[in-house]
């Protein structure tokens, strides 16, 4: 089934990178950038290494320092080839001449360049398409507000605009949907199923999540409803039965583009 929920988690916290693989996260992002202090990178550095090089029990992305900065050549030194790493989520991208150079580097493996700052949701569709290995592209809005002068509670007006452009560069990049930056507030659950379902409603498919208390609301919000399951059936049932447009008993017109949203639906719980 299609991955609706990231949980990141401290490379420098290796008891908490055990307990994220236990979580239910679909995919667990181990951290070397932002939650780790810069007097442990080199340690957290190590640990990811030792944890990593085994199979995971999950998918596990590892996230490196930003690309240009001095660390990120070791860190994607040290973890690719490792057994346990499916990809790379690569921060504070600008441009795709960046994730080219990682490609080289990263024997394959999936690439999510992250867009945090002006510059970087400009080139998104450049990003998007800059290599095969690019399996995804998202925002990082905690950056990206602070780049374009956002105030923390007016995100969901401020970050509109930006969020509604990677959802376009990833589809017309022929990408999956993009997930949902992190929502900061832990405690806040009701603000963060608010805030996917404003999400859901852009494009966005699945959400990151910086404690696994959030993880259930996340996969709620995202999983199909069973409503919206049984009308995807129905219309993807139809199609099988009538090569053309055609209108189902209610008077609901269904067309390609319909079957495709459904197909779609339906491939969110496997089927």
């Amino acid at each position: 089934m299609t991955a609706l929920t990231w949980l990141y988690v401290p490379a420098d916290r290796p008891d908490r990178v055990v307990k994220a693989f236990a979580s239910g996260a679909d995919v667990v992002i181990v951290d070397l950038e932002d939650a780790v202090a810069p007097d442990r990178k080199s340690y957290a550095r190590d640990a990811a290494k030792d944890l990593l090089s085994d199979p995971a029990p999950v998918p596990v992305q590892v996230r490196v320092n930003a690309l240009d900065g001095p660390l990120a050549a070791a860190d994607v030194a040290a973890v690719a080839g490792l057994p346990g790493v499916s990809g790379l989520r690569l921060p504070k991208v600008t441009g795709p001449e960046q994730v080219r150079r990682v490609a080289e580097l990263a024997e394959d493996l999936a690439l999510c360049p992250l867009l945090e700052s002006a510059l970087g949701v400009e080139l998104a569709f450049d990003i998007a398409r800059a290599h095969p290995a690019v399996s995804g592209v998202a925002l990082g809005e905690a950056d990206l507000s602070a780049d374009l002068g956002v105030p923390p509670q007016s995100t969901e007006d401020g970050l509109a605009w930006a969020r509604g452009r990677v959802v376009v560069a990833a589809r017309a990049a022929g990408l999956p949907p993009p997930a949902q930056s992190v929502y900061p507030n832990v405690r806040d659950l009701e603000g963060l199923r608010r805030s996917c379902e404003r999400g859901r409603a852009l494009g966005f498919l699945g959400r990151t999540a910086i404690h696994p208390a959030q993880l259930e609301t996340i996969a709620d919000a995202y999983r199909p409803t069973e409503a919206e399951l049984a009308r995807a059936r129905e219309i993807v049932v139809a199609a099988v039965t009538d090569a053309g447009a055609l209108a189902l008993p209610d008077g609901r017109f269904v067309d390609a583009a319909l079957v495709e949203g459904a197909r779609r639906t339906l491939s969110l719980v496997g089927e």
